[in-house]
C-alpha cells in the first residue's frame, strides 16, 4: 500500500490530467489486485495445506500386514516338471542355501487406513488386508498395535479393523461425498510406496465413476495416489473423510493423476453394518435387469431409454408381489431409475425386510407393486449349468432374421442340459453378417419371447414379426436365455 500511498502524492505536484491519468491507472491496479482476489477466494484455494494435514493427521494410520505364503515344491520356473535336470537343480540350490524357497514363508504388505473412533475402530481397504495372518497399525507418533478384522465387503473392497488401546484415539469423520463438487480441492493422506504418513492434494476430477463392482460409486481425483495409499482417506477442506483411496488408473503402476476413491456415502452405510453384524446385509428385490437401449426401447414404444428392463423374475420378492418379465422398473421406493446400476444401488441400500413402492411400465401403462425386500446375501450362490453345443441335426428348422431356429424339444434340452419345462426356440446357427450375430447371439441360445408374447414354434415368431411391421415398428423385441440367464435383444426388421 506504501507505493501506492506515494504515487498519489506525487500526483498532487502534476498538472490536473496527469494527475487524473495517475488516478486512473491507480483505479485499474486496485480493481486488477481485487478481481484476483474475489477469483482466488472463489476457487476456495488454501494458502497452505498445514493446518489441515497437522490437524489429521494423528488419525491417519499406516498397515503393515503378514502372510503365510506357501513355499515351491521344487525348482518350478527352472526346469520343466518331470526334467532330468529337476534333482540337479535341487541339490544345486540346497547347497547354495537356497532350499529354503520351498518352505513356507511370510510376506509382508503396506496399506494405509484411519480412525474413525476413539475407541479405536479403524478403516480400510479389503484388499489391504484380504488373507493377512497378523495387521500391525502404526499411528503417526510410532505407536503400534495390533488390529483384528471386525468385518470385510469385497464388493465396496472396504475392511473394518479394531485395535484396543488404553486411551481415546484421535478420529476423522466421515462426510457427505454427495455434496463433493467436480473442481473442490481435496487432500489425501496414506502411505505411498512404503514412505509413511505423506501428504498429496488435488481437486475432484470427476463424480459417480464406475469400475468393476456392482455398487461402485468412485470420486475421480488427480491428487497423487500410488500403491500403498490403498484404504487411505480422502479429505475435503474441513477435514472430513469424503473417500477411500482405492485404485489408480496407470500404465507404469505410478500415480499419472487418475485415482479412484470410494464415496463416503457408499463406506458409511457398509461400516455401521460390518460394526453391527460383523457382515453387509443388503436389500434384494429378486429381478434379473437389463439397460433400456434405444433399440429396446423403439420396439417396446417407449418415450425413453431410462428405466431398468426386466428380464427373469425367479422365485422371491419381485415374484411374490407380481412383477413380470419386460416390467420396465422406473421408480423404486420414491426414487426415480435412471438405468440397472442406479437401482442396484437403490437396492443394496435399503433395508432388508422393508416394504417398498415400485412402479413399472407394463405394456405402455403404469403399475404399482408393493414389494417386501429380502437379503442378497441370503439369495446369492446359486449355481447356472453351462450350455454346450449343439449337435449338426436339429428338426424342423427355419432361417429367420439371421437366425437359425429350431423348436424346443426333448434332444435339445439334454443337449443344453436344461430342465423338462424349457420351452421356446431354439437357436442352432447365427449368420456371421447378420445383425443377430453382431449383437452376440450365438448357437445354443433359447428364444423365449418375441414382441413380449412367448413363441413355442416357429409359427409364433413369424407372427410377431409381422405384427411388428403392421404396427410400424423397426425392430423386434426378443427375450433371450443362455445357460439360465435371460436377456431382451431388439432385432431390426428387414423388408
Amino acid at each position: 500500500m506504501r507505493p501506492q500511498f506515494n504515487a498519489i502524492a506525487r500526483a498532487e505536484h502534476q498538472t490536473h490530467p496527469a494527475r487524473l491519468r495517475m488516478l486512473w491507472m491507480l483505479g485499474i491496479s486496485v480493481m486488477f489486485v481485487l478481481t484476483q482476489a474475489l477469483a482466488a477466494a472463489a476457487r476456495g484455494a488454501p494458502d497452505s495445506f498445514a493446518d489441515l494435514a497437522e490437524s489429521i493427521s494423528p488419525a491417519v494410520v499406516n498397515i503393515t500386514t503378514t502372510t503365510t505364503v506357501a513355499g515351491r515344491t521344487g525348482p518350478q520356473g527352472i526346469v520343466p516338471e518331470g526334467s532330468p535336470f529337476e534333482d540337479f537343480f535341487r541339490e544345486f540350490q540346497d547347497r547354495n542355501g537356497q532350499g529354503q524357497g520351498d518352505r513356507p514363508r511370510r510376506s509382508s504388505a503396506l496399506g494405509s487406513g484411519f480412525v474413525i473412533s476413539e475407541d479405536g475402530f479403524v478403516v480400510t481397504n479389503n484388499h489391504v488386508i484380504d488373507g493377512a495372518d497378523e495387521i500391525l497399525i502404526e499411528f503417526f507418533g510410532g505407536r503400534e498395535l495390533p488390529a483384528e478384522v471386525i468385518g470385510t465387503d469385497p464388493k465396496t473392497d472396504i475392511a473394518l479393523l479394531k485395535v484396543e488401546a488404553d486411551a481415546a484415539l484421535p478420529f476423522v469423520s466421515f462426510g457427505d461425498s454427495d455434496t463433493a463438487r467436480v473442481g473442490d480441492w481435496v487432500m489425501a493422506m496414506g502411505n505411498p510406496l512404503g514412505q509413511g504418513f505423506s501428504v498429496s492434494a488435488g481437486i475432484v476430477s470427476a463424480r459417480n465413476r464406475a469400475l468393476s463392482g456392482t455398487y461402485d460409486d468412485y470420486i475421480q481425483t488427480d491428487a497423487a495416489i500410488n500403491r500403498g495409499n490403498s484404504g487411505g482417506p480422502l479429505f475435503d477442506m474441513d477435514g472430513n473423510v469424503i473417500g477411500v483411496n482405492t485404485a489408480i488408473l496407470s500404465p507404469n503402476g505410478g500415480s499419472i493423476g487418475i485415482g479412484f476413491s470410494m464415496a463416503s456415502n457408499v463406506v458409511t452405510k457398509v461400516v455401521d453394518q460390518l460394526k453391527e453384524y460383523g457382515e453387509t446385509r443388503r436389500g434384494w428385490l429378486g429381478v434379473r435387469i437389463q439397460d433400456v437401449t434405444e433399440d429396446v426401447a423403439e420396439a417396446m414404444g417407449l418415450e425413453t431409454t431410462s428405466g431398468a428392463l426386466v428380464t427373469d423374475v425367479p422365485e422371491g420378492p419381485a415374484m411374490e408381489a407380481g412383477m413380470e418379465a419386460g416390467d420396465v422398473i422406473v421408480k423404486f421406493d420414491g426414487r426415480d431409475v435412471s438405468d440397472t446400476r442406479s437401482l442396484v444401488r437403490q437396492v443394496g441400500n435399503t433395508t432388508v425386510g422393508k416394504s417398498v413402492l415400485v412402479v413399472v411400465n407394463r405394456e405402455g401403462k403404469t403399475q404399482t407393486l408393493k414389494v417386501t425386500l429380502g437379503r442378497r446375501e441370503e439369495a446369492e450362490g446359486t449355481a447356472v449349468p453351462a450350455s454346450q453345443p449343439l449337435e449338426e441335426t436339429a428338426p424342423a428348422e427355419a432361417e429367420i432374421l439371421g437366425l437359425t431356429v429350431s423348436p424346443m424339444n426333448d434332444e435339445l434340452r439334454g443337449q443344453l442340459e436344461l430342465p423338462a419345462s424349457a420351452e421356446g426356440l431354439v437357436v442352432t446357427d447365427v449368420d456371421e453378417m447378420s445383425e443377430a450375430y453382431e449383437k452376440g447371439l450365438r448357437a445354443g441360445d433359447v428364444i423365449t419371447e418375441a414382441g413380449q408374447q412367448k413363441v413355442t414354434e416357429i409359427a409364433a415368431l413369424e407372427e410377431q414379426i409381422e405384427a411388428a411391421r403392421e404396427a410400424g415398428r423397426k425392430s423386434l423385441l426378443l427375450l433371450v436365455r443362455r445357460a439360465g440367464d435371460p436377456r431382451f435383444v431388439a432385432l431390426g426388421l428387414e423388408e
